[in-house]
């Protein structure tokens, strides 16, 4: 028997976080893996029935447990996030939950041997098993993965530097 367990828990940081109303940027969070039930009570919500987009929303605040320094994650604060963070969230959510890794599949830039890295870390992941249990390389540093691409969404053209986030940023939702 291997003593090998499975992740339940997966760390990120939002691509431009969410401010909350006293002007905080909170950026970096966990989400679990979702249970069944996390998939079946959202489509006994009310708002979910009238409006099956909002199943969304229900889903990552069960599944969001920490939000910077939030007390809470609930459908309030997943509905104020930026667009960009939304749907971040909602492909991190698809990836853990279907393959049990937050891990993408990538080339490298030099001799174009593909492989999976861990979104976070940078880890190579050298062994996963389908229920989700994952090998990394310890020795993997977020240097290391540096120019490593994801094929799987490489495009042609050059892509243009995304506008910086100003620190002093208004609180809330501008389309509030």
């Amino acid at each position: 028997m291997t003593n090998q367990t499975l992740q339940t828990e997966f760390e990120f940081t939002l691509p431009k976080g969410y401010v909350d109303d006293e002007g905080t940027l909170h950026k970096e969070g966990r989400m679990r893996l979702a249970t069944a039930a996390d998939e079946i009570q959202p489509l006994n919500n009310p708002r979910v029935q009238s409006n099956s987009s909002y199943l969304t929303i229900v889903l990552l605040a069960r599944t969001v447990t920490e939000l910077g320094s939030l007390d809470t994650v609930d459908e309030n604060v997943i509905q104020s996030l930026f667009v960009s963070d939304l749907e971040y969230l909602q492909v991190m959510y698809e990836r853990v939950n279907n393959s049990g890794l937050n891990a993408v599949d990538t080339a490298c830039p030099e001799c174009g041997e593909p492989f999976t890295v861990e979104v976070e870390t940078g880890a190579h992941v050298t062994d996963a098993t389908d229920d989700g249990i994952l090998t990394t390389e310890s020795d993997v540093s977020l240097d290391d993965a540096d120019g490593v691409r994801d094929i799987s969404t490489v495009s042609e053209t050059p892509q243009e530097d995304p506008e910086p986030i100003a620190e002093d940023a208004e609180p809330g939702n501008p389309a509030e």
